[in-house]
């Protein structure tokens, strides 16, 4: 299988790739951001910090920054994996003040499920920027996940909810489907930076202010099919991007593509 890469758009702070290699990947370097990835096939090999490491499907890789490292197939199979980079800044602000030092994870390669879903996130659609409410929710569960991974960082954390700060987060994305929110807007309503509203907002409603607005919009994708609006002004109706854009999301949250969603409900109407 030939080699490619796929990358993301580029947005400030944080980059985000998909790739496959059948031999060498990289010859050593190092980055000034986190890299935070996870296997999807195959063996996934390189040398960090004195030592070899072996990913292989489903299993997490966190390089701290500035960390000389390599990579390169562990077999003849190749290998496909996923990687964000983040700025150490980002991390920083989403720890908050009380934490001490930036996490540092021991083992270049583990299970670790809040990593692996923030990753997961990440990539929901790799061909959107990531919106600033979306960004904000992976950006503290990395920093979530890399903390619970370094005892030596840890520090106290709020468990109480904001209920009021919440409530506005809530009614304020139910009124604003059809635009991008922006997280000053949020953090200028309900009192709350950013991040501790994204780990509240999930704390109170089972879900991250980003997907609770994306169900939303695809509510109303569904209530302009069931009208009769064509797919391309559903899309725009509720806030997408684009029909492209609408079409990845709705099949990803419903396993139907709109399109066929569309011609059940006619045929129901039929």
């Amino acid at each position: 299988m030939r080699d490619w890469v796929r990358t993301a758009p580029w947005q400030r702070g944080i980059q985000r790739i998909e790739a496959f290699f059948s031999g060498e990947a990289y010859a050593p370097h190092r980055h000034d951001t986190y890299s935070i990835g996870y296997t999807i096939k195959g063996v996934q090999s390189f040398d960090y910090r004195g030592a070899r490491s072996d990913s292989t499907a489903g299993r997490v890789i966190v390089l701290h920054p500035d960390e000389i490292h390599n990579g390169e197939a562990g077999d003849e199979e190749g290998f496909h994996y996923r990687m964000l980079y983040i700025e150490p800044s980002m991390v920083r602000e989403a720890l908050g003040r009380p934490a001490t030092a930036l996490p540092f994870v021991k083992d270049a390669v583990l299970s670790d499920q809040r990593l692996f879903w923030a990753i997961q996130a990440a990539f929901a659609d790799i061909e959107e920027t990531l919106e600033p409410v979306a960004l904000d929710e992976i950006t503290a569960l990395l920093a979530d996940g890399l903390l619970a991974n370094d005892p030596s960082a840890d520090r106290s954390t709020r468990s109480l909810i904001d209920a009021n700060a919440t409530r506005l987060a809530r009614e304020f994305l139910d009124a604003n489907l059809g635009r991008t929110v922006s997280s000053d807007e949020l953090e200028a309503l309900t009192g709350q930076d950013r991040y501790a509203l994204a780990r509240q907002f999930r704390k109170a409603y089972g879900t991250s202010p980003y997907r609770y607005l994306t169900m939303r919009r695809l509510d109303q994708v569904r209530a302009e099919i069931a009208i009769g609006s064509s797919l391309a002004n559903a899309a725009i109706a509720a806030g997408f991007s684009d029909q492209p854009h609408m079409t990845r999301q709705f099949k990803a949250n419903y396993g139907i593509s709109p399109g066929r969603w569309q011609r059940l409900v006619r045929k129901t109407k039929a």
